[in-house]
Order: C-alpha cells, then structure tokens, then sequence
C-alpha cells in the first residue's frame, strides 16, 4: 500500500483505454473519451496495489474533461491492461456525492459508477438538475449512459417548469440537441402516476409524456381534475401546453364525467 498526503493537489493521473463509443446524452467520465481521468483529494491517497484500488478521502474529486464526481471518499478500481498502464473499471463514492458537467447536476449521498458498462447508482434522496428538468427519487437515480437514459425509483418526481409529473418508477430519456444541449425527450411513468399543472391534476396508472409536444397518454383508472370538474375513464391523451383533454374507452367502462358548481370539489357531497 502507498499512501500520498499533499493538500489542494493533483495527486494521480490514470489513463483509460479508449475501447467504446459513449452514448450522447448522460454526461460521466468514460474510457471512450480521449482525456484522462484524474484524480485528487484534500487529505490523502492511498495506492492499494494489492486490491488494485485508489482511494482518495477529503473533498474527492474523479474529473475527466468538464464532468466531475466529488465526494467525501471516492474508491476508484482499476484492471492492469497486457499493454501497460491501467484501466478503471468501478468508481464508488461516498458521503456528499455530486456528478457535475456544463449541463448537468446530481447529487445524492452515495454513488455506484460502473465504468465499463456506463452504469451510475445514486442514492440518498437523490437529484438530478439539467437545464430545463428536475428529477428526484426517494430510492435511487439510475444513470445509463450507453442508453442516454436515467430511471427514478421510489416516490419519483420531475419538474418542468410549472409542471410536475410524480410516479413510483420514472423512466427519462435523452437526447442531444444540435445546440450540444443535452434535453429529455420523453418520460416514462408507472404506479401511481400524477401530473399537476396550474389548471388540472391528471392521474392513472401507467403514462407517457413526450416532451416537446406537451402529449401525455395516460393508462388505467384515469382521472382528470380542472377545478370542480372531474372526467375519469380507461385512457387519456392530454396536451399540457393547450390544455385540451381527450377521454378515450377500451369498451370495458364508460367514459365519466363530473361537472360541479364554482366551490364544490370532486367527492364532496
């Protein structure tokens, strides 16, 4: 074990082998891009030899290009290559963790990032801020970069603007822009699926919200709540950004609708 103590830094440079193309959209340090990873702390560095494994403690930093994750103690586990130098195959980071990049923000109290497969775990009550979204999770955010997708679990939120979609299980995916902005295209929705605007609540099962048009399709028991009305039915298609509302039926039920007096709420009597 070698241990190195130098304050504010640059304390190692480990090079990745460029052995894949990265998906555009989650920004993470990979093996694919050309700089290299590099790591510094405040407090320390060991080198484990042994475990194959650097651990760097006090305002940890892992930073390849313009992304970063910082923590309070980051392990970063490396593979030997045949050809020399080494390749980091895992990143853990623990306490006050946060990936930053030009576009995007998260944060969560500890972190899995899966270099290899392009796979980052935060959980925590973990946040993702990008420039036009907010996502947050109870359980755990899901980073897939390979796929240009992030998953929320547990008690999932995303906010845009004055709108705010809520669901146990949120499924976003992104999309880079020709502007080089990285945006969310569509969101996936399951379990007790919820969206507010300032005009109605809408509520179902499952739901898809694509987000350049504003379209949300609904599935399952579907209520839509605009002030004392209330419409329920088996599915929905809702555009947010006209706030037109079309009911659709399977068959199996009819479509419903309550319309009530200026102060009257829907299940009052």
């Amino acid at each position: 074990m070698i241990k190195i103590n130098k304050f504010g830094l640059l304390l190692a440079t480990i090079w990745l082998l460029q052995t894949s193309v990265y998906a555009q959209g989650i920004e993470l340090p990979n093996q694919a891009r050309k700089q290299p990873i590099e790591i510094d702390a405040d407090n320390s560095i060991e080198w484990r030899q042994a475990s194959q494994a650097y651990i760097a403690r006090g305002n940890a930093k892992a930073k390849q290009g313009d992304v970063s994750i910082l923590a309070d103690q980051l392990i970063a586990y490396y593979k030997k290559q045949k050809t020399g130098g080494m390749q980091i195959w895992r990143l853990d980071a623990e306490g006050n963790v946060r990936m930053l990049s030009p576009r995007q923000k998260a944060f969560g109290s500890k972190g899995v990032y899966d270099v290899t497969k392009g796979i980052f775990v935060l959980t925590g009550t973990p946040r993702l801020i990008t420039e036009t979204e907010q996502i947050s999770a109870s359980k755990s955010l899901e980073f897939w970069e390979k796929k240009s997708m992030a998953i929320a679990r547990g008690n999932a939120i995303a906010i845009k603007g004055n709108k705010i979609l809520r669901a146990e299980t949120l499924t976003a995916l992104f999309q880079k822009m020709q502007s080089g902005r990285n945006e969310i295209v569509r969101v996936d929705a399951y379990d007790n699926v919820s969206i507010r605007s300032p005009k109605e609540v809408i509520r179902g099962k499952r739901g898809i919200y694509n987000t350049k048009t504003g379209i949300v399709i609904l599935h399952g028991s579907v209520k839509i709540t605009r002030g004392p009305d209330q419409l329920s039915g088996d599915s929905a298609e809702v555009n947010l950004n006209t706030g037109v509302s079309r009911l659709l039926s399977t068959g199996k039920s009819k479509i419903r609708g309550l319309f009530g007096p200026k102060n009257f709420r829907p299940g009052q009597k």
